[in-house]
């Protein structure tokens, strides 16, 4: 890891352009499958998680093109599948942040069981009654398979502060037919 020392009674010049933050990213590049258009995220991150949310994506049908290493253009313009690549997912936590986006598009996900690091206590339950609050039907086997002919906004308390749960809810809703409040969301 790098170290700047600082000692006083210099004036200090210079830029340093902080690196993207992954947390930041994540939700971010799943959020393209929102629309249509061309979306362009900048300083993004290129460590694994995000690799695998893009190879996810581009598994989707998502075009990515690089206009540099960390500035990207993702352009949802059809989405090809609603069934997410099995590997990839369970591999990584962020893979849950697929079904709000994908409901809210496409209409429905087959999204295999989460993984990544186990950090104390990681479940799901949390978005999945936030989606099914807003009118996801919901079947839970080696995966989720979700369903949602249309959502409408709904008043909705988590039952945890979950920052992925608060994120997931407010994809979905961000395109269901009225007012979604969010109580007890993450801030």
């Amino acid at each position: 890891m790098e170290r700047f020392v600082i000692e006083g009674g210099v004036q200090l010049r210079g830029t340093v352009t902080p690196s993207g933050n992954k947390n930041a990213a994540l939700p971010i590049l799943c959020a393209s499958l929102l629309t249509d258009e061309p979306i362009t995220v900048r300083n993004v991150p290129r460590i694994r998680d995000v690799e695998d949310i893009l190879a996810l994506l581009a598994g989707l049908g998502v075009e990515i093109t690089e206009l540099t290493k960390h500035d990207l253009v993702l352009h949802a313009r059809d989405i090809k599948t609603t069934e997410l690549n099995r590997d990839i997912c369970t591999q990584i936590r962020a893979s849950i942040l697929f079904a709000g986006p994908m409901l809210a598009r496409a209409h429905e996900v087959k999204l295999p069981p989460p993984g990544g690091d186990v950090i104390g206590r990681r479940r799901v339950d949390t978005h999945l009654a936030a989606l099914r609050a807003l009118g996801a039907d919901i079947h839970v086997n080696d995966g989720f398979d979700m369903r949602a002919d249309e959502l409408r906004g709904r008043d909705i308390f988590l039952d945890e502060a979950s920052v992925t749960a608060t994120e997931n809810a407010l994809m979905a809703a961000a395109v269901a037919k009225g007012t979604t409040t969010l109580r007890n969301a993450a801030s």
